[in-house]
């Protein structure tokens, strides 16, 4: 008996012995892994960043495209500038983009707290080793959101018709106004008055062509010569003419969203100061001093209406401006002169573009220099589109835009002067045309793109898109020489300058575009 109770002992102190080192054997217990949390507040794709109160998406696209036509190495421009159609002219171009997005949100005790980047490439190829671009850093958005207010880069509280919704080639389409493409600086605040009805007031980055600024060295001398700069040249970014950055535009729209659509009402103003009468001039000591700042202004309305029962997703949009000295309000990527010229023909169409234009006659023996003031620039645009879907996965959309320039009397007069069509009185206030010069003139756009969604998030498309510009005219009917219409130069090949004439562009665009979410 004792045996057996001997053995069970020992047995039961051998199992507690290995079960004590298999015990001190084993891991710690891991702490419970924190899984990435779906966010539901602000919609899909977006998640809370770990150990926070953060929700965060992380989105993007790519994009690959090709156009043919009037494009002269351009694809920020209309087929309408610059365009000489030589040998030595590119009519193809290529363009390759990609975006990575961030939007970051939270809730604070006065509404979401909303931060919103991206950051990409943004690269356009036309065959010429010179144009040729790598790895061209690119950002079109980098704003803050809170309470109602919106400062960065963002897109203007001007805008309501959405050029790239319905074209491709949306620069190319007259009344081209919107910045949503390359986005724009704001510091905004928008009040939500219920029923879908908002109110926003904002300080923007101004929206600037040029000003015109011409004079001569002695009364009556036979040369005309450009106080301020050239005009307007490929590629220009600055704004020629104009004085210095003193006020950014003033910005206001009424909106009002439902489910039949939405309309808007909106305006600007923007200060148009020019230069000294005479470039080399930094002080006002010698008499020729400068034309006056302006205000110029522009007033526009907007409406898109849905038609579900059409077809489902089918949609009219449209937008009518009218402005004096604040033509970029018309033309977003207007940043050089009407000009195109048709080699075959020896015909050049042509349109000054500006906000303002003014002369001077230099002062003789002391006298103080004949200026004039601030001529603004009167324009007036609409544009419209609509958009159908044959099926749920391919639609097509159909645009057309009109656009008008017009200058008044003295400022018509100060440019057919300088294009050699004035009354030898030189180029200030006793400036008078030749008849036969006008300077007004005005272009439209037809387009239509086909495209088909392969999915929510990858489709494919093609575009025709036709512009007409009814020139601008001078007293002899030929260009005049000292125009900046684009290089090599208003001289045709068939040699001397060509004379004046309409003229019309195609341009073809082929896309194909992925988004990471939908």
């Amino acid at each position: 008996m004792k045996m057996v109770k001997s053995l069970l002992l020992g047995s039961a102190a051998g199992l507690v012995a290995v079960t004590a080192g298999q015990a001190a054997d084993l891991p710690v217990k891991a702490k419970p892994v924190e899984y990435v949390k779906v966010c539901s507040l602000y919609g899909a794709g977006f998640y809370y960043m770990p150990g926070t109160d953060m929700c965060i998406k992380i989105g993007g696209w790519v994009r690959s495209e090709g156009t043919w036509g009037n494009i002269n190495g351009s694809l920020s421009g209309t087929g309408l500038s610059e365009q000489i159609n030589s040998r030595f002219t590119n009519n193809f171009a290529i363009r390759y983009r990609g975006y990575v997005t961030a939007d970051a949100r939270e809730q604070t005790a006065y509404g979401t707290a909303r931060g919103y980047i991206d950051v990409g490439v943004n690269e356009s190829d036309v065959g010429t080793p010179a144009t040729e671009t790598s790895n061209t850093f690119s950002s079109n958005r980098a704003f803050l959101q809170w309470a109602g207010f919106t400062s960065g880069l963002t897109q203007s509280f001007f805008d309501f018709y959405s050029g790239p919704a319905m074209a491709y080639r949306a620069a190319s389409v007259a009344n081209y106004e919107d910045t949503g493409d390359g986005g724009w600086w704001v510091a905004a605040y928008t009040a939500q008055l219920g029923n879908g009805l908002s109110a926003s007031i904002s300080a923007e980055n101004r929206r600037t062509t040029q000003i015109i600024g011409v004079g001569q060295t002695t009364v009556g001398a036979a040369t005309v010569g450009l106080l301020n700069g050239a005009l307007l040249t490929a590629g220009l970014t600055a704004a020629t003419g104009y004085g210095g950055f003193q006020s950014p535009d003033i910005v206001g729209n009424l909106r009002v969203d439902q489910t039949w659509g939405s309309a808007q009402v909106m305006g600007a103003l923007h200060e148009v100061n020019p230069g000294y009468y005479q470039a080399s001039t930094i002080a006002s000591a010698n008499g020729l001093g400068h034309a006056s700042d302006s205000w110029g202004w522009v007033a526009g309305a907007g409406l898109r209406l849905n038609f579900p029962v059409v077809a489902q997703g089918d949609y009219f949009q449209g937008e009518i401006n009218y402005t004096q000295g604040a033509l970029r309000y018309l033309g977003q990527n207007a940043t050089a002169n009407f000009g195109a010229l048709n080699n075959s023909s020896n015909q050049q169409g042509f349109g000054l573009l500006s906000d303002c234009v003014y002369g001077a006659n230099a002062g003789v023996g002391g006298t103080a220099a004949t200026g004039t003031g601030c001529n603004l620039t009167t324009a007036w645009a609409v544009v419209g589109g609509y958009e159908h879907y044959w099926t749920p996965q391919v639609h097509e959309s159909f645009v057309a835009g009109y656009e008008a320039v017009n200058y008044n009397s003295q400022a018509n007069n100060i440019l057919c002067s300088m294009e050699g069509g004035g009354n030898g009185a030189g180029v200030g206030t006793a400036a008078l045309a030749t008849p036969g010069c006008s300077n007004n003139y005005s272009w439209y756009s037809l387009s239509s793109r086909l495209q088909w969604d392969v999915t929510k998030s990858f489709y494919l498309g093609v575009e025709v898109l036709y512009e007409h510009l009814n020139s601008a005219t001078t007293f002899n009917g030929l260009i005049p020489t000292n125009l900046n219409l684009g290089a090599p130069g208003p001289s045709s090949s068939m040699g001397g300058a060509p004379s004046v004439g309409d003229q019309n562009a195609w341009l073809v665009t082929a896309r194909m575009h992925k988004d990471f979410l939908p």
